[in-house]
Formats: C-alpha cells, structure tokens, sequence
C-alpha cells in the first residue's frame, strides 16, 4: 500500500495535469469557432463554383472542346494530397485519417501512388510505412490563408500538366460536429463537376468565351478545394483536441479522486494504528 507522502504527491501531480489539459481545453475551444466559422462560411462558394463549372461544360458552343483538367486519362500514377495535424493531443483524429489513407493505398492496384504530407503525422506515417513521399509541407499554422496553398497547388498542377501524374485526390477530415470528425477522400483533378438538372443548364453568354473563362477558373477551384480541405482540417483538429482535453480533464478529475479516497483510507489507518498502539503502551504499562 502507498504511503501518505506518495499519494499525497501523486494528487498533487495529477491535479497540475488537469489544470494544463483544462487550459490546452479551452485554447482549442477559442481555435475551433473561428475555424468553425471559416468552414462554414467556405462551403456555399465552393457549391456555386461547381455549379459555374457545370454550366460552362454544358454550353453548346464548348462541346467538342475538353479542358486539360477535366479530360478523363487511363490512371496509371495516382498523387494524393494527406492532410493530417501538425501535433498530437486530438484523440483519434490522425489514426482515423491514416487508416483511410492506407485503405485507399491499397484499393489502387495497378496505379502508382505518390503522398505529398500536410502535417507531420501524416508524414511520419508515410515514411513509416515506406510510402512514396513526394512532398511535405508541415507548420502551416492556424491563421490560414489562401496564399498558404498556392506552392501545393501550383505543384499538382505542374505534376498534371506534365502527365507526371493521372489523377490527384485530397484526403482531408470532413467536419461535421465537434464530436464527429469523419475522414474524407475526393478527387480534385480532372474535375468532375457536378450534373445539372435540364432546367438549370441556362444557356448563358460568355465573355470571351467558355473556354477562356475554364482557363482562368479550374485552377481557382483546385486551389479553393485544396484550401477548403485544409480549412476543414483545421476546424477537425480544434474540435477534437477540445474533446480529448476534456476527456483528459475527467480522467484526471477521476483519479483525483479516486487518490483523495484511498488517502482517507491509508489516513484512518495510519491514525487506527497509532491508537492501537498507545492503548497497547497504556495497558502494558498498567500491568
């Protein structure tokens, strides 16, 4: 059995761990509503993009022209674009991903599959696993910007332009609730936009032409889905530190007390024991 002294320092100890997870706790609170907000804010331009893309490819006058980015290739090399944070502390949120990532990997039999890593987990994850790492790009903070993504987009845009590679995809975690992170993977090139009811397919006039305006706004839309992914990983990570603080913040809470009833225990019988004894001395003396 532990001694008072022990215990004593083991309370003291844990309480100092609940106060720095407390904290760490609601410093990811704070983080996760702006990044909360940005997400939010980010999904309706990306739906009317898509849905502006989707026009632009149903134009009569564009059909028998096909853009770079959105014709269709016979894969042969894959590059997936790994979104994972920087550090750990948020649960299960980078193993969830991982494992997605892996699973992905393996269904691309046939293809070769190139990783860049965003964020050090999955990096470490890749080079654990042997994985081809072509690129890694870790610190990007929490004050995102858009110029943060253009060294990233700029570089699968040039790996597609050169047919270096077929088809790139984003593996990023959607965020749904702060309790629900749920690991996501989409195609980002060729683009695939999204099909248009009849009615919705308006025959609109552009200026200088179909073509000319896809030139200008695929590349757009691949960096905002890039960024958007990267927006959504942000808000995941916030999210779930948050909740594995506070988990951490029970847990620790628990054992407190927990400790605080085991040291009443060794206490009472310290005490039991010292009386025992002086009663023990008194009848010894009596006799």
């Amino acid at each position: 059995m532990p001694s008072l002294r022990e215990l004593r320092r083991r309370i003291r100890s844990i309480e100092n761990t609940a106060k720095v997870t407390h904290a760490m706790e609601m410093i990811a609170a704070s983080k996760m509503r702006k990044a909360q907000g940005a997400v939010l804010s980010g999904r309706p331009y990306a739906e009317k993009i898509q849905e502006v893309i989707a026009n632009l490819e149903a134009q009569q006058d564009a059909v028998e022209l096909v853009h770079p980015l959105l014709e269709r290739r016979n894969v042969q090399d894959v590059t997936l674009i790994h979104f994972t944070p920087d550090r750990g502390l948020c649960g299960g949120l980078h193993g969830n991903l991982n494992r997605a990532v892996a699973e992905f990997i393996l269904s691309k039999k046939g293809s070769s599959v190139q990783v860049i890593a965003v964020g050090r987990k999955g990096r470490d994850f890749i080079v654990r696993t042997g994985l081809n790492l072509k690129a890694e790009f870790t610190n990007m903070g929490d004050q995102l910007k858009v110029s943060d993504i253009l060294p990233l987009s700029q570089m699968v845009l040039d790996e597609y332009s050169s047919v270096s590679t077929d088809e790139v995809y984003i593996a990023y975690p959607r965020f749904v609730s702060m309790a629900v992170q749920r690991p996501t993977i989409e195609r980002v090139i060729p683009v695939d936009p999204s099909d248009l009811p009849y009615e919705a397919k308006v025959g609109y006039i552009y200026e200088p032409d179909p073509m000319g305006v896809l030139n200008v706004l695929l590349p757009r839309y691949i960096e905002m889905q890039i960024y958007h992914g990267l927006l959504e990983l942000n808000a995941s990570e916030q999210s779930a530190r948050m909740v594995a603080m506070r988990n951490a913040t029970d847990s620790a809470n628990e054992m407190v007390d927990d400790l605080t009833l085991e040291l009443n225990k060794v206490r009472q019988a310290s005490i039991t024991n010292e009386l025992l004894d002086i009663i023990a001395g008194t009848i010894a003396l009596k006799g």
